[in-house]
């Protein structure tokens, strides 16, 4: 967990003190590498989802998507090689690598995230922690470790359709049938309760599909 720390009452001694940095140089490299892959990964996954500057004349003279696909998949490996790099951190690293984890089986750890949330909604900045205190590491955990497995293993699900029957697709490919059948329960739902005709019932089905796998994803 976190460090609380206590201000000090006197002025700060210089002499004894000194700054230095909580978080250990491999982790403030992988959390950089991982701001420009997720940018870089957002902006061209974006472009192969709609690609609206795509250049006129035939495809085989410019090939901008195949070129835009494979900086995708290499930021893709890059975030997934950082994104190792920081979980083996989590347990090779110093004590404020893993601080801020979730220790939902401790009482003072409830105590941290309760005392912070009441701070944040009353907008005070309550105690100083070194490291994650107990509200930013849950959300970290959330938002940052359990997106991102979900993006990886989404990502290299739809990687492995290159290769059917390749190494991806006996590790990942098992997530396409899961996602496309999630994505038939929901758009048979919503298109059940839209048009009735049959043409007009497969164009929501086929249109609603492909929003669900990119939302998905």
């Amino acid at each position: 967990m976190a460090t609380p720390v206590k201000p000090f009452e006197q002025p700060w001694p210089r002499g004894f003190y000194r700054r230095r940095y909580v978080w250990q140089l491999p982790i403030r490299l992988s959390h950089w590498i991982n701001v420009i892959s997720v940018m870089a990964l957002f902006l061209t996954g974006e472009y192969i989802a709609h690609p609206q500057l795509a250049p006129s004349g035939e495809p085989f003279q410019h090939f901008v998507m195949g070129r835009v696909r494979q900086v995708h998949f290499a930021f893709a490996f890059v975030f997934l090689i950082s994104f190792l790099w920081r979980v083996y951190w989590f347990w090779m690293g110093n004590n404020y690598a893993r601080s801020g984890f979730p220790f939902v089986w401790r009482a003072a750890w409830w105590r941290d995230l309760v005392a912070q949330a009441r701070n944040y909604l009353s907008l005070r900045r309550g105690h100083v922690h070194l490291g994650h205190n107990a509200l930013a590491g849950l959300t970290y955990t959330i938002c940052v470790i359990g997106l991102g497995w979900c993006q990886i293993f989404t990502g290299l699900a739809l990687y492995s359709e290159s290769n059917p029957g390749g190494f991806w697709d006996h590790l990942v490919g098992w997530l396409i049938p899961f996602l496309v059948a999630r994505s038939a329960r929901i758009c048979g739902t919503t298109c059940s309760r839209g048009p009735s005709s049959s043409s007009r019932w497969s164009t929501c089905m086929w249109s609603c599909s492909i929003r669900t796998s990119i939302a998905t994803v």
